[in-house]
Formats: C-alpha cells, structure tokens, sequence
C-alpha cells in the first residue's frame, strides 16, 4: 500500500497530476488538480492505493481528513473511485459528513454522480462509522445553507446551482471573490446550462492557473 507520496509536481491535467519522486514520475488522480499549481519545493500527497484487474491506480489528496473520506466512501455500494473522487471535488469533507451524519439528502444529491438511492446508502453505511468524526460544524453549516439557498436557474447566466456548488468547492479552496468572478467571466461563453459541478469546476481551475 502507497500512503503517501512527497516530491515535486512537474505536470498538471484536468484529472490527475503528475509527482517526481526520485526521477520516477508518479501520476496521482485528485479531486482538484489545479490546487497543486504554483506550489514551490516538495509537496506531500496522502494516496489511496487502487488495484484493479487492469490497471494499478494511485489518488491523492492534500489532507488525511480528505484520503480518510475517500476510502470510506468506497465502503457504500456503488461508490467506485471516480465518482468518490468527485464527491471530495464537489464537496469539503466537513460538509460531506456533516450530511451524512444529519442525513441531508438534499445536499448529498447535488454532490456530482450522487442520486437519492446512492445518497440513502451514503447515510445508511456511514452514518454510525462517521459518529465519532470531528467535523467542523460551523463551516458545514455555511455551505449546507449556501447550497440549499442557492436560487434557480441555469448555470449559464451565473446563478445555476451547478455554478454556486463549483464557486462554494473553490472559496473552500481559497480562491477571492474576485479571481472567482474573473474565472467565471472568461468560461461563461462555453457553458451551456448542462455541465456538472465537477466540470465546472475543472474549467474553472484552468482559467486560474493560467491567470
């Protein structure tokens, strides 16, 4: 099992990055790859070891609080890596289980490739392994209400949910106000109503780690 690995990122892409340890490159599948852009020096990245009849995959995350998550999530029926991976994308790990532990289905459903009977099962396999998780209420609590106030409309004129979901996932990330507003003005002209948070929020990241 890969725990983690530490060196330098040398590639980004829309899906996975790409770590040099020791002139060996490792490609890591991760919610947010474009969170790893501009970091100088060695970076540190906690990895989930997936092994599967045709292929050996490594996903990495920033935090333990967001791997502990991940590997949790594959426990529910119907959860695979990929759509695990979108829920962390979509979702901070405080607001994930804050749901899960107050069975808040409305918020789980609009985690990306989470519909109401994956969302039960959610509740129903974690809600007694996540009672003892230290969550940070208050920041849940901001993001719970964020989503569930978020008005009507399509994701094209700004106002959709699938936009105010990506916007909530990159505040968390600690983007402003403004680069988020000016991210927002340079993808507009493409969207076209349909996208998901999590493809939002890739097209997002790009315009950010362009500049």
């Amino acid at each position: 099992m890969i725990d983690y690995v530490k060196g330098h990122v040398v590639h980004l892409d829309s899906e996975y990055i790409v770590v040099d340890v020791r002139d060996i490159g490792y490609q890591v599948y991760t919610p947010n790859p474009y969170a790893f852009a501009g970091q100088e020096g060695a970076v540190t990245v906690y990895t989930h070891h997936h092994v599967r009849e045709d292929a050996t995959l490594l996903y990495g995350f920033q935090t333990r609080e967001q791997q502990a998550l991940f590997r949790r999530l594959l426990e529910v029926s119907g959860i695979g890596p990929r759509v695990a991976l979108g829920i962390l994308a979509g979702g901070s790990p405080d607001a994930v289980i804050a749901a899960i532990q107050q069975e808040n289905l409305t918020y789980l459903t609009r985690l990306p490739g989470i519909g109401k009977k994956t969302a039960q099962r959610m509740v129903l396999d974690l809600k007694d392994k996540l009672a003892g998780a230290v969550v940070d209420y208050s920041a849940a609590a901001a993001a719970g209400l964020t989503l569930e106030q978020a008005p009507a409309g399509s994701a094209a004129d700004g106002s959709g949910t699938a936009w105010q979901e990506a916007r909530e996932a990159l505040s968390a990330l600690g983007y402003t106000t403004a680069e988020l507003d000016e991210a927002w003005s340079k993808i507009q002209g493409q969207v076209t109503g349909d996208e998901t948070v999590d493809l939002l929020m890739k097209q997002a990241l790009q315009q950010l780690y362009r500049g």
